[in-house]
């Protein structure tokens, strides 16, 4: 059995464990200066899970108008499949969700793990962004979800969004 999950708020002193996330997950890393930036936003939700004092994976969500973009969700190569990724995003839900709440954000064509994963969590598939990474020139897959109760009548199946992943997830 793995010792207890901790979700906290995001920190500055959590990035130098983040940016080594990043480097070991995904093929254009995030830099420093845009991790700053996210977390500077009083609006976004930046989630770090903690195991016996180290980070083990972080969530980016940032607040644009009336719209959550789910940017970057990772978790360490040897923490995976314990369900950090899925713990992570029931807590950003639980922190951000209300009737009528909109969430977006993009994910590699070819990370099907990504995909199911979000799926789970009620995110539907509503167009691409051809080209979207750029290290492989890689489609993403636009994903969209709509929390209970939509105030606008919207089914949340349009608008534009910026960058995601996995269970190193950009979201």
């Amino acid at each position: 059995m793995s010792p207890p999950l901790d979700i906290r708020r995001l920190s500055y002193a959590d990035l130098p464990q983040v940016i080594a996330i990043e480097r070991r997950v995904f093929p254009t890393p995030w830099s420093l200066a845009m991790f700053v930036l996210e977390l500077s936003k009083p609006s976004g939700i930046c989630l770090a899970a903690v195991r016996e004092g180290r980070l083990v994976g972080y969530l980016v969500c940032s607040r644009y108008d009336t719209v959550w973009h789910l940017m970057n969700v990772a978790v360490d190569l040897d923490a995976r499949r314990e369900g950090i990724g899925s713990t992570l995003i029931s807590e950003l839900f639980r922190r951000g969700d209300g009737p009528g709440e909109r969430y977006t954000l993009e994910v590699r064509m070819s990370n099907g793990g990504a995909i199911s994963l979000y799926e789970g969590f009620g995110f539907r598939g509503a167009g691409h962004r051809r080209g979207y990474y750029h290290d492989n020139r890689e489609d993403a897959l636009i994903m969209w979800r709509s929390a209970a109760g939509p105030v606008d009548g919207s089914n949340g199946a349009s608008g534009s969004a910026g960058r995601a992943g996995s269970s190193s997830a950009r979201a």
